[in-house]
């Protein structure tokens, strides 16, 4: 089996995480997994929603989108369109979801950290390239808040990354790039935590159904590669 990339299957594409990539957020990052690049920035707020008013607690949310050009064909912006569809509710969700993991939100206070994932160029993968991306505009805001004693203690947790799995021509590969994704027998996506933790396991059959054993090889290519993944953030937030 050859990889359209010509890359390994246990490969990821090349990562690099650019941060303090604006002037204006607390944390920003441009995040590329080859030719996927998303946008990653967190922007601080001494607020939190209703729900959690009163009770010491911050929280941290998300919104992905993807511009118009972002793909081989334009597509309209959906705020021209009214209303978010469901791919995009579905992955600022699960993005939200990931970086809370993150956090000991009591330690936050009663501040909100919102991310924003914009997709500047699309080739597969972009919920975990922007998971990835996220978490480490995240860290560079609560830095900002022990700066600026917003908080007092560092609510981080872990530092978390997402990579895609799956079969493709009948082997299990990593790190899929929009020719794998778009041909895959199986497209896995898989959110870890640092110290070994799992935050959320996706897969879906696109066409056999997988095996057990083609499970076990996917979670075990894609712990490889989150391990690689965590390096790299830490390498750049150690810059």
């Amino acid at each position: 089996m050859q990889r359209p990339s010509g890359r390994k299957p246990e490969q990821l594409r090349p990562v690099r995480l650019s941060r303090n990539y604006t002037r204006h957020a607390e944390g920003s990052v441009l995040v590329e997994f080859g030719d996927t690049k998303v946008l990653c920035t967190a922007s601080v707020a001494d607020e939190v929603p209703r729900f959690l008013r009163g009770q010491g607690s911050g929280w941290i949310t998300a919104e992905y989108g993807m511009l118009p050009r972002s793909t081989g064909s334009r597509m309209a912006r959906e705020a021209a369109r009214g209303k978010q569809g469901g791919r995009t509710v579905e992955i600022q969700r699960l993005i939200g979801r990931s970086l809370r993991a993150a956090v000991d939100l009591k330690l936050l206070g009663e501040n909100q950290i919102t991310l924003d994932c914009d997709v500047i160029q699309a080739d597969g993968g972009t919920r975990t390239a922007a998971i990835t991306g996220a978490c480490v505009a995240l860290v560079d805001a609560l830095r900002f808040m022990q700066r600026e004693k917003m908080i007092a203690t560092d609510p981080l947790l872990n530092l978390v990354a997402a990579v895609s799995v799956g079969i493709y021509e009948g082997e299990p590969v990593l790190d899929l790039d929009y020719p794998e994704d778009s041909r895959a027998d199986t497209d896995m996506n898989l959110v870890m935590a640092a110290d070994g933790g799992m935050i959320e396991v996706q897969g879906t059959a696109e066409g056999a159904p997988f095996t057990e054993k083609q499970f076990a090889q996917m979670l075990a290519l894609g712990k490889s590669g989150i391990d690689e993944l965590i390096e790299i953030q830490r390498k750049a937030l150690a810059e």
